[in-house]
């Protein structure tokens, strides 16, 4: 009996080989948005990894949507450029059938950050800081600026940003986008009473809060060719009283699924620094599992999955249909491999590697 793990599921129009997905992850690389060498040698290593879909880390619509100097965007044709070259020659060595997507979203006040291994603070004058923008008026921390609250005018370019930014993914050759609504970025700013303290139309109620997002998600479904796929990432809980929780994280779902998002993907928290996750194996998956359930829509679950047996249950039990792994295939690249091997399934190698295909199964 195959694995479930590893049999096909699709994603609207998009069929994948299994059910296993390279989460987007951020590099903190980039020439000014724009993917360089180092890109070129990680997302053709992800390719061959055995995975059903890589995804391309988090990518900015505007420059100033970046989190760090590092990050990688879509907001010019030098970033188109150096990003198709990068994908084309990653599409060279994968299995065939590997699909690809990215991850397209806007930092907001979490922008002008410095890159995790110098320190992750805010930009501090000399280090080429630049201002942000947000929901509300509200610092991420009390020694970062304020952000500026977007207005209404602020609110149209941003949402034509997201619509440049999904037109230059499907010119590349994406197969897959998806919409990063989640860890305390701009969209989750919206959504997240405990950074949203509008007045206008985009604050207070939930449907007041969710207005941003439909309007992002409504104008990026109908600028997508029918043949891609829209998926969103989402925080299913904000871990602080007040915040988003489990019930807004099944609303929020609902809202996606009914703008054209075909599928979900549970992550959490974000939108608080000081916020105490209770973060352990699996400890995500149950969101995964609820959003799907009552929301109705396909879920992707993500967060300290490490092993095969763990990612074969997840989707077994019918607590997820896919499952994202992060430093698990930045630890092993061959995860994937090594997962089917595990599971008693096929291994795809490229032809230079087959001799090695004894050494990725498990011992007998």
């Amino acid at each position: 009996m195959t694995a479930a793990l590893l049999t096909p599921f699709d994603i609207g129009p998009v069929t994948l080989q299994n059910r296993i997905v390279v989460a987007p992850m951020c590099q903190y690389s980039a020439d000014d948005g724009s993917a360089n060498d180092w890109h070129h040698q990680h997302l053709m290593m992800m390719a061959m990894s055995g995975a059903g879909l890589v995804v391309v880390e988090a990518t900015a619509v505007e420059r100033r949507g970046r989190i760090t100097h590092g990050c990688l965007g879509l907001y010019s044709d030098d970033n188109e450029a150096a990003l198709k070259r990068v994908l084309d020659a990653a599409r060279r060595v994968a299995p065939p059938g590997t699909k690809f997507g990215i991850q397209i979203g806007h930092a907001g006040r979490k922008a002008s950050t410095a890159r995790p291994w110098e320190g992750g603070h805010g930009l501090k004058p000399g280090e080429d800081p630049w201002p942000t923008v947000a929901a509300s008026a509200l610092p991420l921390t009390p020694d970062r600026p304020a952000p500026e609250a977007l207005d209404a005018a602020g609110i149209a370019r941003t949402i034509a940003a997201f619509v440049q930014a999904v037109e230059r993914a499907a010119r590349i050759g994406f197969d897959v986008v998806e919409l990063h609504c989640a860890h305390g970025y701009l969209i989750n700013s919206f959504l997240s009473p405990l950074s949203n303290v509008r007045e206008d139309g985009y604050g207070g109620s939930f449907e007041n809060r969710a207005r941003f997002l439909r309007e992002v998600v409504s104008a990026v479904r109908a600028a997508l060719p029918a043949r891609i796929p829209l998926g969103a990432r989402i925080s299913a809980t904000d871990w602080t009283p007040g915040g988003i929780d489990g019930d807004d994280a099944v609303e929020i779902a609902r809202v996606l699924k009914a703008e054209g998002v075909v599928y979900v993907c549970g992550s959490t928290g974000g939108i608080n620094p000081a916020a105490k996750v209770p973060a352990a194996p699996l400890f995500q998956v149950p969101f995964a599992e609820r959003i799907r359930r009552e929301a109705g829509v396909a879920s992707r679950a993500v967060g300290m999955i490490t092993t095969p047996a763990e990612a074969e249950a997840i989707v077994a039990d019918g607590r997820a249909d896919l499952v994202a792994l992060a430093r698990g295939f930045l630890a092993d690249p061959r995860w994937g491999l090594r997962a089917a091997a595990a599971l008693g399934g096929e291994i795809r190698l490229p032809p230079q590697y087959l001799r090695a295909a004894r050494l990725l199964s498990p011992p007998h």
